[in-house]
């Protein structure tokens, strides 16, 4: 009795120690991952990942390596039996901190560079547990010579019960790997599977999650992630091509309807410059043409919001160069019951007369601009009310380009309502900088191509909804030939504010010294609205 109480004594106090030495390294390693936390959110983060990656087996390591001290085993009396479990745990635990120590370093150096890892979570988290185990019973083997055929075997039945109970979980545990392999997506894609659309979020052993365009996330199993048809709009690149079908009335020329869609397209700042928006006819049918608007983004995420913007931009188009957009057969009665009510069109035209004469009583286009007649009109006000019933009266949607900085340009335009922003590119000593200005209710923008025949100086986008007054070429031509001394006035006052500017109009590398010259010359500005006059002659006949 007493011989085998002196026999077990040694194998508890056996265990004793190794439970209190690998106690205390586990206490230790949970007491510094909360001073790395601290880190994290000091900014810290990539070095508190590199140490809280290796603390856990250096711990370890240190305590076998404790153990392992001759003077600490005589102490306690441990045997050689002790000696030989100490001897596996220093190798184990060796081999555990130096595959923790490189996976460790590998991370920090993609973290530092802020480069994205390669490996997805399951694929990296299953190569380090075969590691592992791989060490595991290597050890068993060589250093302990326990015999692993029956644990392995033992091991085959286990798995063959476990496999049977988590049949589900397996499967998704293996449609998670399979996906990896095979790098269908990663973290970060927007992708489409089955119903869902969304971009990946996480993708772990038994789900991936995709947050959706409904802010909503959801959870789908792996195994049927590998069973569905998986639609990548992030590969091979980030650029999508987007569609929008639209339909028009077949008396819109073919020509003039692609170059509209082209042009709606191309003025959404989301949209690709290359590869360049596409248009095409797809077939004629019963109430018009059906055309298709093709372009590319590389924010998927804002689909509907850049197609959203597209349109806007097509219909606003189309509604000033009168391109027609079939409607129902109600609504396109009560356009033609309106239109045979010839007293209520005329009044509706003469309402929009007043509104655009108001709005050119209110510019500053035909005023004195310094002087002791500041603010006068150079023209009389009925001269004023005859143009009003000449002049264009045109809406814009924000985000379009009125012109480009360089463009030939035969009109001016009055802001009835909203704001244009002007951009201007300026050039000196080989530096090249940008300028901006923005114009508002009765602001005038783009008339010094009118009166002077230069080039745009200036790039116009509408910044707000707006709707323009344009004085086209003909139509100031008719102000003219009625005053015949306008002409005269107005090659004053330009000449010489383009004088006092001469410097600033040197630097926009669009006009030549020859244009500069012309411009700042009252006899050729003069030369300039006689030609008008005498080109849009017959223009101006009816209105005689």
């Amino acid at each position: 009795m007493d011989h085998t109480s002196s026999m077990e004594a040694p194998f508890y106090i056996e265990i004793f120690v190794f439970l209190v030495a690998f106690g205390l390294a586990f206490g230790l390693h949970f007491i510094l991952s909360r001073v790395f936390s601290r880190w994290r959110q000091a900014g810290l983060s990539v070095r508190a990942n590199f140490l809280n990656r290796i603390t856990f087996p250096a711990l370890c390591l240190g305590a076998a390596l404790v153990l392992r001290l001759s003077s600490l085993q005589e102490a306690l009396s441990l045997g050689p039996r002790f000696k030989a479990y100490v001897d596996a745990a220093v190798i184990f635990f060796g081999a555990f901190f130096l595959i923790r120590l490189i996976d460790a370093w590998i991370l920090y150096r993609y973290q530092r560079k802020r480069l994205h890892f390669p490996l997805p979570d399951v694929l990296h988290g299953f190569i380090l547990i075969v590691l592992y185990l791989t060490v595991f019973f290597i050890v068993l083997k060589g250093i302990l010579g326990i015999n692993i055929t029956p644990l392995l075997a033992t091991s085959a039945i286990l798995t063959a019960i476990l496999g049977l109970a988590f049949q589900g979980v397996l499967s998704n545990v293996l449609a998670g790997i399979s996906i990896n392999l095979t790098k269908s997506f990663s973290r970060g894609d927007w992708v489409k599977i089955g119903p869902h659309e969304g971009v990946v979020m996480e993708m772990n052993w038994r789900e991936t999650l995709v947050f959706d365009r409904a802010s909503n996330l959801i959870v789908i199993p792996n195994s049927t992630v590998a069973s569905e048809m998986i639609v990548n709009f992030s590969r091979p690149d980030k650029s999508t091509a987007l569609t929008i079908p639209i339909k028009v009335s077949s008396s819109a020329p073919p020509a003039l309807v692609l170059e509209a869609l082209h042009e709606a397209a191309s003025e959404v700042p989301e949209v690709l410059a290359h590869p360049a928006p596409q248009a095409y006819i797809l077939g004629y049918e019963d109430f018009g043409i059906s055309y298709l608007l093709k372009f590319w983004v590389t924010d998927f995420s804002r689909k509907h919001p850049i197609a959203g913007d597209v349109a806007r931009h097509v219909w606003y188009k189309f509604k000033r160069l009168n391109i027609e957009i079939p409607v129902s057969v109600a609504e396109k009665v009560r356009e033609v019951v309106g239109a045979v009510r010839e007293e209520e069109k005329m009044a509706v035209q003469e309402e929009e007369r007043e509104k655009s004469y108001a709005d050119l009583l209110r510019s500053n286009l035909f005023r004195f601009q310094e002087g002791e007649r500041a603010g006068e009109l150079i023209v009389p006000e009925e001269g004023l009310r005859q143009l009003a019933g000449l002049v264009n009266r045109r809406k814009y949607t924000r985000g379009e380009i009125l012109f480009r900085q360089g463009e030939r340009g035969e009109s001016c335009f009055i802001v009835a309502r909203g704001m244009i922003k002007g951009e201007i590119a300026l050039e000196e000593k080989e530096k090249r900088y940008s300028s901006e200005f923005r114009i508002g209710p009765g602001g005038i923008f783009g008339e010094m191509s009118l009166f002077t025949g230069l080039p745009r100086t200036a790039s116009g986008v509408i910044e707000e909804d707006a709707e323009l007054l344009e004085i086209k070429a003909e139509h100031f031509a008719f102000l003219l030939d009625q005053y015949p001394g306008l002409a005269e006035v107005i090659a004053e006052l330009v000449s010489e504010r383009n004088r006092k500017n001469e410097a600033f109009l040197r630097q926009i590398k669009e006009l030549s010294s020859a244009d500069i010259e012309s411009s700042c010359n009252k006899h050729s500005i003069l030369e300039r609205l006689k030609r008008l006059v005498s080109l849009f002659g017959k223009f101006r006949r009816p209105h005689a």
